[in-house]
């Protein structure tokens, strides 16, 4: 998994071809070593905008254009209170989420990558929706997705490859309206951010890191918790 930095990194004394530039993370996803390197090899014509993942106009017009339409209550659709909700790393579209199709093997026959579109349900979870994820790593020998959802917009007149169904293993970011702090081992209640069904999930805590952005976590053992009244 990429460990990310706590702060970003500056890059305007590097000036790209376009006025974009990259948040700073220094993460190695475009396969350099910094963001400063990246913009060098675009601006020799040796990397495009787009082998940077943070990259895309579309992204950062959607997010621009939902992020005010997502109301938190404090309460799940059901009236339930929750602990906290999920929201994305700095500089990322959605909290990540890490699956793991139901034949492992797909990943390799599939030859699912880094950047990719994968179609699936998360039917280890339960729910009901497909969920179309753009792949930001994937594992050859577990199988294991790093993901940020997308939507179905995003993914017309692309290419998808549908895996059917996958295991929610986890998901990973930053704790945002925060009701009860989470602590490393226990058990919580989140929303994740943008929730098409607005319902309550479960998971274990399994990494915290307090960052100047927020609280950076990782949950696993992922239920969603719909019980009846």
């Amino acid at each position: 998994m990429v460990k990310l930095p706590n702060t970003c990194t500056e890059v305007n004394d590097m000036p790209p071809l376009e006025s974009w530039l990259p948040p700073g993370k220094n993460c190695g996803l475009c396969g350099e070593s910094s963001c400063k390197s990246f913009l060098r090899m675009i601006n020799t014509g040796q990397k495009n905008y787009n082998d940077c993942p943070f990259y895309s106009d579309r992204q950062t017009c959607r997010q621009s254009e939902h992020s005010s339409e997502a109301i938190y209550t404090g309460k799940d659709i059901l009236g339930h209170p929750y602990d906290f909700v999920l929201g994305p790393l700095p500089g990322e579209i959605s909290a990540r989420k890490i699956v793991l199709p139901f034949r492992s093997d797909l990943v390799e026959k599939m030859n699912i990558q880094k950047g990719d579109l994968v179609l699936g349900r998360p039917m280890g979870a339960g729910c009901p929706i497909p969920h179309v994820l753009k792949v930001i790593k994937a594992e050859k020998v577990t199988g294991l997705l790093y993901t940020w959802v997308v939507g179905p917009k995003y993914s017309r007149e692309q290419e998808v490859k549908d895996v059917n169904a996958y295991h929610m293993i986890g998901f990973e970011g930053i704790a945002n309206r925060v009701t009860r702090e989470p602590a490393f081992g226990c058990r919580v209640t989140f929303l994740p951010g943008f929730c098409m069904m607005a319902l309550n999930h479960t998971g274990l805590i399994n990494m915290i890191l307090q960052k100047s952005c927020g609280m950076h976590v990782r949950i696993e053992d992922i239920r969603i918790l719909a019980g009846m009244d």
